[in-house]
């Protein structure tokens, strides 16, 4: 997907119906008076877990993005903004029928909240058969965001994604996303965290929504229960690593002044993912992840601007 960002001091997420802070699906017809109201943009190839793969990148990992776009000026631009950082890319091309390339309409407020407005077009046309196992049999982990439950087709190609991954031994990574893509698409979840996935990305309200549950506590021993390693992030109050022994928390990124969180969760699954694709414990991965998504908030945009390898480096995470 192509994310446009708007730096939002008009309130103009409110204007247009939007709920603040969430992620809202709208129509190829909407894409027009989205973007007329948004004003002043910065254009840069995005979605959920292509900003993870771009983070691996930065951080020098050897990375790949299987996704699909249409033969637009948007998808040739997501395409290459990609490769030039480094990313192996299996792109399918969307045909008649399955839209324009994927866009997210991303209004950044003065508290750095994010407000989305998402027209998955292309994107969320994955077929089975767009989904080859080249990269997947070469990989350590396979890491699938939730948001493409949204429609039929994509959600079959997720199920054969994860049986390519089971087939190679790759370990199956998920993203929650977003709570309302939770609420819509629940019992999914709940059944492929039960029986597919070894490694669960969240936020403490997707985590909470997942198991039904409104205490934070609950949701941990249902996590533990089922034997899966969790990553809860929780803003400037840091990280939840859910372990079967237990429950362990990881500092966040001390940041003087935050800009935008948009991409601190995508940011952190890259650093926590890419260090246990290097063998790290869990903790030593989290402590990546929150220097990622610490980089992520200080700037607009959800794409690296400093050098992250360097970063870990130094800090010695790397």
């Amino acid at each position: 997907m192509l994310d446009i960002v708007t730096q939002d001091t008009r309130n103009a997420y409110a204007t247009l119906g939007l709920a603040k802070a969430a992620m809202t699906l709208i129509e190829e017809s909407q894409l027009g008076p989205f973007y007329e109201a948004m004003g002043p943009t910065m254009q840069q190839s995005g979605g959920s877990v292509a900003n993870t793969i771009a983070g691996v990148a930065a951080l020098g990992g050897t990375c790949g993005f299987i996704g699909k776009v249409a033969n637009d000026e948007f998808g040739e631009r997501f395409a290459h903004d990609l490769r030039t950082m480094g990313v192996e890319l299996a792109l399918a091309t969307a045909g008649a029928g399955e839209g324009r390339t994927g866009r997210c309409h991303v209004f950044v407020t003065p508290d750095a909240q994010r407000t989305m407005a998402t027209y998955l077009g292309a994107a969320n046309q994955l077929q089975p058969s767009d989904i080859t196992d080249g990269l997947i049999a070469r990989s350590e982990i396979t890491y699938i965001e939730g948001y493409l439950y949204d429609l039929p087709p994509a959600k079959a190609a997720i199920a054969q994604t994860v049986a390519f991954a089971h087939e190679h031994d790759s370990l199956v990574a998920l993203s929650l996303s977003d709570t309302f893509c939770v609420d819509r698409h629940h019992r999914d979840f709940l059944e492929l965290v039960t029986n597919d996935v070894d490694v669960l990305l969240a936020n403490e309200t997707e985590i909470m929504a997942l198991f039904r549950t409104d205490s934070l506590e609950h949701a941990y021993r249902c996590i533990a229960e089922l034997g899966v390693l969790c990553a809860i992030t929780r803003g400037p109050a840091g990280a939840d690593i859910v372990m079967s022994h237990g429950v362990e928390w990881v500092a966040a990124a001390d940041v003087e002044h935050v800009v935008d969180q948009n991409g601190a969760g995508d940011l952190f699954a890259a650093g926590f993912l890419y260090g246990l694709a290097l063998g790290a414990d869990p903790i030593e991965a989290a402590q990546l992840g929150s220097l990622c998504a610490g980089e992520i908030i200080t700037h607009l945009g959800a794409r690296p601007e400093s050098d992250l390898e360097e970063m870990a480096i130094d800090a010695g995470l790397l």
